[in-house]
């Protein structure tokens, strides 16, 4: 199997699905994850410069992606750029670019960021930005013809693509819109989830305690941190009306790309995976079975 999970930040993984990709390489031989960050982490910090930023934000997700055994990589527009952090916007050229990665890596399931369509909702530009393009490629993947003046092939010999589905993580800038189709208990790995988002300490001790949007109070080491962060699981069970005192990662079922059966989630996830008792009648009504 392989997993592609597509968001704007370096961090976001490891707060919405390392959890579910770890579980997955602990049972799945031949197992392959992969971290796609749409923007160069640059905005991210008060009092270091951008280029500094930058630099020892990708530091720290490469350090995550040693730790968790995942393959990390940096969208590169076709001109080798990587996109602006904070300032993401749609573009042909950023749309190319997400095909493009999706399409080199041919994952099985795809997990995005989810689009807010409720105009009180709280947003990160960076996050919805990607959400929309994720949505406005899926069609694409396998449209081999889509982005070729930005990446030219031989457009006489086309080969079918994989189209993965894809899946929305939750995303705590969206507090109050968030809903779940999919549980999976991730219990067993928290202490490896820690670790992971550890590795951003840029992040969890200097920048989100300034910035003041997470009701994060700086921790001084790796125990105060795990503690934080059972919390901030805690706020999330709550939210979304989940069984308190377990660790988990949620995830809602789109129909932008490739629409799944029931059978086929319960077969792939993580044993122990919840439904959610909306999707089943959903997913049938997608395929045109109901």
């Amino acid at each position: 199997m392989r997993a592609l999970f597509v968001h704007a930040h370096y961090d976001d993984y490891e707060f919405t699905a390392a959890g579910t990709f770890e579980r997955w390489r602990r049972t799945l031989p031949g197992f392959r994850g992969r971290v796609l960050v749409c923007t160069d982490g640059r905005a991210g910090h008060h009092f270091r410069t951008r280029e500094e930023t930058g630099a020892l934000r990708l530091a720290e997700q490469e350090e995550s992606a040693r730790l968790g055994g995942y393959e990390f990589v940096p969208l590169r527009l076709h001109d080798g750029s990587i996109p602006r952090e904070a300032c993401l916007q749609p573009s042909v050229e950023f749309h190319a670019a997400l095909w493009k990665a999706i399409r080199d890596f041919e994952p099985d399931y795809l997990f995005c960021p989810p689009l807010a369509s409720d105009p009180l909702v709280g947003i990160h530009n960076d996050h919805q930005t990607v959400a929309e393009a994720v949505r406005r490629v899926a069609y694409m993947i396998n449209v081999p013809h889509a982005f070729t003046p930005e990446y030219p092939a031989d457009e006489t010999t086309s080969e079918t693509c994989t189209v993965p589905v894809i899946l929305n993580v939750h995303d705590s800038y969206m507090s109050g819109a968030n809903a779940c189709d999919l549980t999976v208990d991730v219990e067993e790995v928290f202490d490896l989830i820690a670790r992971l988002s550890w590795c951003h300490q840029s992040q969890i001790c200097e920048w989100l305690p300034w910035v003041g949007r997470h009701n994060l109070a700086a921790p001084a080491w790796l125990g105060e941190w795990t503690a934080a962060l059972r919390q901030r699981f805690e706020r999330k069970n709550r939210e979304l009306n989940l069984k308190p005192g377990r660790a988990a990662e949620v995830f809602r079922v789109t129909a932008w790309g490739r629409v799944p059966t029931v059978v086929e989630l319960t077969r792939d996830f993580p044993a122990g995976t919840g439904i959610g008792p909306e999707l089943p009648a959903r997913l049938s009504r997608w395929r045109g079975e109901a």
